[in-house]
Formats: C-alpha cells, sequence, structure tokens
C-alpha cells in the first residue's frame, strides 16, 4: 500500500496526545559552530528516547481488535522495540521483539522493563527479522516493520509537517538514514507541501545501504561494521521506503565514526543533550566539513534518538576528546636521573597542558641505557595546542615521538 501525504496528515492527527511534539528551536551555538541557522528537532526527548514512537504508535492504533488481542512481534536494534514495547503496554498488546546479539544492553533491559517479551538471535537486524518472522507464523503475532511498514513510515512523517510549522523559512532537512523509513516520511510530507526545501540523508560510512540502493536503482544487502550509530546498522534499505524517498532526497551523505563522536560531544557541551550515534550522525555531516553550501541557511537537524548505553558513552566522549585535539598522547625521551620527570612535568605545566597520566618505560625500549621513555597522556585545547606543546618540549631538548592523531573534524572557517 503506498504512502500519500494525505495519511501522513492523518496519522498526525491519530498522535495527538500521544506522542510529544518536540521542541525544535535555534540553537545559538549550533548556529555558530556550523556557520548558518541550526534548528536541532529534539525526537531524542520522547517518551522512550526516540522517533520511533511516532511509527509504532500509529501502525497499533490502525491493528484490528483480534490482532491486537493476539499480539505483535518485530526485530529491533533498540529503539523501534522500545516504542512498541512502551505504547503497546498503554494499549494493552502484548509485544514481542527480537533482537540482534549486538544490540546496547539498556534498551534489552529497558524493553524487560516495559513487559515486553526479547529474544536474542542473530547478528544482525536481517538475522533478527528471520527469527521474527518464524514467531509470527507460528503464534499469529502480526508483524511491524520498524521502517517499511506503511502506518510506520506515515507516522514518521508527522516530524517533517512538525518542522514545516516550526521553522519559518526553512531551507534544509538535514536527516540520519538507517531502513530509510524516517527519511522516507520526511521527505515525502517536506515535498508535498514545500518542494523547495533540499532533503540531505546521512549515513554511517560503516553501513552505505541506501546509496548502495541509490547505485542498484533497488534495495541491496550490503556489508555492515561495526558503528555508534547503531540504529543506523541496516544492511538493507526498506523497498517501501527506498521508492518513496529515492525521489525525495537530494543528497546522501557519509559520516566517519571519529565524526559521529566528535557531535556527541558537541552536542553533550552545546545543547546540554545525550544523544546516540544515529541520532549525531547529521551533525557530524557539518562537522566533517561536506555540507559548506548549507552555509547562511536555516536548517532543521533531526536528533533522533538519545539512547545510548552509558558503557558505551564514556568512551565515545574521550574519542571525541581524541579527535578534537583536546586529549593527546605522546611518548617523551627523557633522562633517567633524579629530576628528570619533574623536568618533564614542568615542561608540559609551562606550555598550559595537564597531565593526565604517565607510564614509565625503562625495559622494552630501544633507546640508550640513560634514558627513559614516558608514555604520557595530556589535556590539551585543541590540536594547534597540541602542535606548540610539542614544539616547546623539543625546544627544551626533549625528544617526543608523536602518535598518530585523527584528523580535526572542525568546520573550515567561513570565507
Amino acid at each position: 500500500m503506498p504512502v500519500t501525504f494525505d495519511q501522513i496528515v492523518l496519522a498526525r492527527e491519530r498522535l495527538t496526545g500521544g506522542v510529544v511534539v518536540t521542541p525544535c528551536v535555534e540553537s545559538l551555538g549550533l548556529s555558530d559552530l556550523c556557520a548558518c541557522r541550526v534548528f536541532p528537532k529534539l525526537e531524542y526527548l520522547q517518551r522512550t528516547g526516540s522517533f520511533k514512537e511516532r511509527g509504532a504508535l500509529n501502525a497499533l492504533l490502525q491493528l484490528p481488535s483480534e490482532n491486537r488481542r493476539r499480539g505483535v512481534i518485530a526485530a529491533s536494534a533498540g529503539n523501534h522495540a522500545l516504542a512498541l514495547a512502551y505504547h503497546g503496554k498503554r494499549l494493552d498488546v502484548p509485544v514481542t521483539v527480537v533482537m540482534p546479539r549486538f544490540a546496547p544492553i539498556i534498551k534489552q533491559s529497558r524493553c524487560r522493563a516495559l513487559g515486553a517479551t526479547v529474544i536474542l538471535d542473530g547478528d544482525t537486524i536481517a538475522d533478527a527479522k528471520v527469527r521474527a518472522d518464524e514467531l509470527a507464523g507460528l503464534h499469529g503475532f502480526t508483524y511491524v516493520h520498524g521502517f517499511d511498514d506503511p502506518a510506520v513510515i506515515a507516522g514518521q512523517g508527522t516530524i517533517g509537517l512538525e518542522l514545516l510549522d516550526q521553522v519559518g523559512g526553512l531551507d534544509a532537512v538535514v536527516c540520519p538514514i538507517g531502513g530509510a523509513g524516517l527519511i522516507a516520511g520526511v521527505a515525502l510530507a517536506i515535498k508535498a507541501a514545500r518542494p523547495g526545501v533540499r532533503v540531505i540523508g546521512i549515513q554511517p560510512r560503516h553501513c552505505t545501504s541506501f546509496s548502495a540502493a541509490l547505485a542498484a536503482g533497488h534495495p541491496v544487502r550490503v556489508p555492515t561494521s561495526p558503528t555508534l550509530a547503531d540504529g543506523l546498522a541496516v544492511p538493507q534499505v526498506g523497498a517501501n521506503a527506498f521508492e518513496i524517498a529515492r525521489s525525495r532526497v537530494d543528497r546522501v551523505i557519509d559520516v566517519a565514526e571519529e565524526d559521529i563522536a566528535l557531535a556527541i560531544l558537541r552536542l553533550a557541551e552545546s545543547e546540554k543533550g545525550v544523544v546516540e550515534g544515529a541520532g549525531a550522525a547529521p551533525l557530524a555531516a557539518f562537522l566533517s566539513g561536506q555540507l559548506t553550501e548549507l552555509r547562511g541557511k536555516r536548517v532543521a537537524l533531526l536528533l533522533c534518538g538519545g539512547n545510548i548505553d552509558p558503557t558505551l558513552l564514556g568512551r565515545v566522549i574521550e574519542r571525541g576528546l581524541v579527535a578534537d585535539g583536546r586529549v593527546t598522547q605522546f611518548t617523551a625521551i627523557i633522562p633517567d636521573r633524579p629530576g628528570g620527570l619533574a623536568d618533564l612535568t614542568a615542561a608540559i605545566a609551562a606550555a598550559s597542558a595537564s597531565v593526565k597520566q604517565i607510564e614509565h618505560e625503562r625495559a622494552f625500549t630501544t633507546a640508550d641505557l640513560s634514558t627513559v621513555q614516558v608514555l604520557c597522556t595530556v589535556e590539551t585545547r585543541d590540536a594547534a595546542h597540541v602542535e606548540d606543546l610539542h614544539d616547546q618540549l623539543r625546544q627544551r631538548g626533549i625528544r617526543v615521538i608523536a602518535r598518530t592523531q585523527p584528523a580535526s573534524c572542525a568546520m573550515p572557517p567561513v570565507a
């Protein structure tokens, strides 16, 4: 069944009071960072932490009574499962979710807390779906596809309607792409009401299923690698979603893991919000310097989810700090004598840097026996400060062996 603009309008009426109309006001910090007027759409403020509630609730509300009684099932890495579990509990609809084994523990636990039956099976969403289809046939469950069900796509499209109401003079929408249900719904709503607004899709470089589908002319399965944007790690986009989105998405951009990590850090600092990798992907595209054509424009960023695993968050922030040049690591070779280490730390302090950790290495070294290698982890301001620190240490006669740093993800200067 094709999805139409009228169905998105009806979905919006159906969802009234059931989902949050999330804020979308200009962020001065992000606007300065991206050199345009940025309006973040805070979908991570939905009750279960993601936009998935819109599609899940729209699908549940249209189920016949017998299907509600038997229950629903879905394959999901987490957010669609959470949305179904939450609204299934509200509507007294039994929910079973099949998650890949890599699904974040926090999402597994929250689904169970909401009363859903959670089954772990397979390494990918595709593997989990095979098991979910088997269970649907065995128990008579209704399968609710997380990104290709027409009712789900229509529900996600309500974000597009809200954006047009909330952002006057909107020039572009930057939207994550996983299975393509979100961007399909949003693009359909936006292009039907205001065709001149650009829709730009962002996918992780470790899972480029949408661009592969564009190249082939139809959805194809692509290999995936682990990514911080686990919610976007869908090896094959949905057929319905792709058919809607292919002619309505103006551009597709791949983003690297370092850019995603830095975007999570930037959003925590600027917006005081914890956003998962999938939600941070739109900002990552700006930080990688790939959206310079939007300078000065009015741009909506879809921050689609905030369900990042707390055990991962600390590592992501550290990785972002390294990519930003605010934490660096190098080896200094100093004289192995009293006062040698004190001279090193004094030199680091004189360069306005702060020591986080120091490790001596005497046994496993090729340096002469009168010296010692010291592995230094140091807090700095930025990449330029790192270079200045190394220069100052060398000027003091301290040999520095710099470790390879990730490339800076800062925006290029405004012309």
